[in-house]
Order: structure tokens, then sequence, then C-alpha cells
């Protein structure tokens, strides 16, 4: 309960990006985009049906159909943003009324994709959903064992396609790059705060090495017995998990105890267990 309502003010303020983006972007550019957002657009051509009428029963259909197939504890991550994102849209409608921000179709599109991506990316990282067509493709995952970000390109690439009927050329292809980049700005929010770097080490002064990271870097270290390539001499090898800040200090130290030292350093992109997504554990050495 009390990570849930540290996390409901940043739930909020991403719903409410989003719908800034959409207000001041993508409404008044005409932009085709897909999700609810998307179908709400086509709807309004065809049916004159207002946009945050819609999102608000969808979304709702969407949170009752979570609720059943997938479960309390994903309903409730969800159902801040089932309410509060056709509530955002609605009163910025009113307080934007007719004002625009910009004609610049590029502009929109740039702005626009950053709010939606960065958006979702806020929410998803917390466990919660934006609610509407976020739901169907989980529902695939779970029933059907089909990726998540496969069944999200088919339907958003249905929804454009939809839309292309009443759209012009350009504004299509500007769609088409307004989803790119709100793709690309979701995967690149999404990997903030989880990168880190996989520290190899090959020295003759391994076992220093493995003192300094444990005691002054404070980082596990694992061993492997490796035997090197040309001369086929026994040897040890260090690996480590550090992160971005850790990174230059760990580097010096290493060098300081061993200049000649052979070190590769790769960056990943997610790492889970003790001293990352869990809490560390100091245990006695073992003598």
């Amino acid at each position: 309960m009390k990570a849930a309502l540290k996390s409901l003010p940043i739930i909020l303020f991403g719903n409410f990006l989003m719908q800034l983006g959409i207000v001041l972007f993508i409404l008044p550019s005409g932009l085709i985009t897909g999700g609810t957002t998307g179908i709400a657009l086509a709807l309004k051509h065809f049916l004159d049906l207002p946009i945050s009428v819609f999102v608000a029963v969808f979304n709702a259909a969407m949170y009752l159909l979570g609720l059943f197939l997938l479960g309390k504890p994903f309903a409730m991550t969800t159902l801040v943003s089932t309410i509060a994102s056709p509530v955002f849209l609605a009163l910025l409608q009113e307080i934007v009324g007719d004002f625009v921000l910009t004609d610049d179709l590029m502009i929109c599109t740039l702005f626009g994709g950053f709010c939606i991506g960065a958006s979702i990316a806020m929410i998803v990282k917390l466990g919660a959903s934006t609610g509407g067509m976020d739901i169907p493709p989980l529902l695939l995952q779970k029933f059907l064992g089909i990726p998540v970000s496969k069944s999200l390109y088919v339907f958003d690439t249905f929804i454009l396609l939809l839309q292309a009927v009443f759209t012009d050329r350009e504004r299509l292809l500007y769609g088409i790059l307004l989803t790119v980049v709100y793709t690309m700005v979701l995967d690149k929010v999404m990997a903030l705060g989880d990168q880190r770097f996989q520290l190899e080490i090959v020295s003759e002064k391994a076992d220093e090495i493995r003192q300094a990271i444990l005691t002054d870097v404070d980082r596990g270290v694992t061993m492997l017995h490796a035997q090197t390539g040309y001369r086929r001499q026994e040897t040890d090898m260090l690996i480590c998990v550090i992160s971005p800040r850790e990174r230059h200090r760990t580097e010096q130290l290493i060098r300081k105890i061993d200049p000649h030292a052979f070190m590769i350093l790769s960056q990943v992109t997610r790492v889970s267990g003790r001293g990352f997504s869990e809490s560390k554990r100091h245990l006695p050495p073992v003598e």
C-alpha cells in the first residue's frame, strides 16, 4: 500500500503529460497516432463522437476486462490511469480551447512523440498501466504467448491504417514517424536507472583487485578460472557489475593495483539480484 501511494504522483503526472502532448501537439496538428487516442480520432471523424467520451468508456471497458482476466493487483495499478486519463484530457481541452502552440508538423510530431513515450515509460516502470490499448497485448501474451511489443505494433499499424482513410499522405507519414518517435523515447526512458556496466578483468593480481572491489567499491565479484590463449597459462578472471557512477573510480582502483590489467567493459541494460533489484546483504567472509 505504501509503495502504491508513493508511486501515485508519478502515475498522475505521467497521465497528465500524455494528455498534454495530445492536446497541444496531436489534436491541433491533425496528426494520427495509435492506441486509444488513435481509435478515438477515427471514431470522431466517422461518428462525430467526442474524444474524451470514447477514451473514458473504452478505458473503463478495458479496465474491467483486465480485472477479470489479469487479476486484482494489475487492476489496482491501472485504476488510477483509467480515471485520470480522460479527466485530464477533458480538462486540458477545456483550458487550452482553440489555442495553437505551433503549426509546424515536425515540431508537433517530435514533441507529441516525446510526451507520449515518456509518459508511458514512467507509468510502466512503476508496474502500472496506462489502460486502454495496453491491455489487449497483455492478454495476448498471457493466453497465447505473443510478445507484447509485437502485438502492440500490429494494433498500432491497424489503427493508423484506419485513420489513413480520411488522412492525407503527408500526415500519414508523420503519423508513422510519431509512432517511431514515441517507441524510441519509451525504450530510452525505460532504460534510465537500469543501465549498468559489466567488468571482466584478467590480472596477475586478481586477488588484490578482488579485495579492493569488495571493500572500496562495495560490489560483489565472481572469480572464474581461465587459461590464456597464447601461452596457455593458468589465470583468474574477475567479473563484477557496477553502476555508471562507480565506473571511473573502479577503473582507477584497478589500474592503481595493476597498470597492465586486461579489462573488458560492457554495457548492460538491466541487472537483477542482490545489490541492484534487491537490497544488499553483507555476509562474513569465508576464510
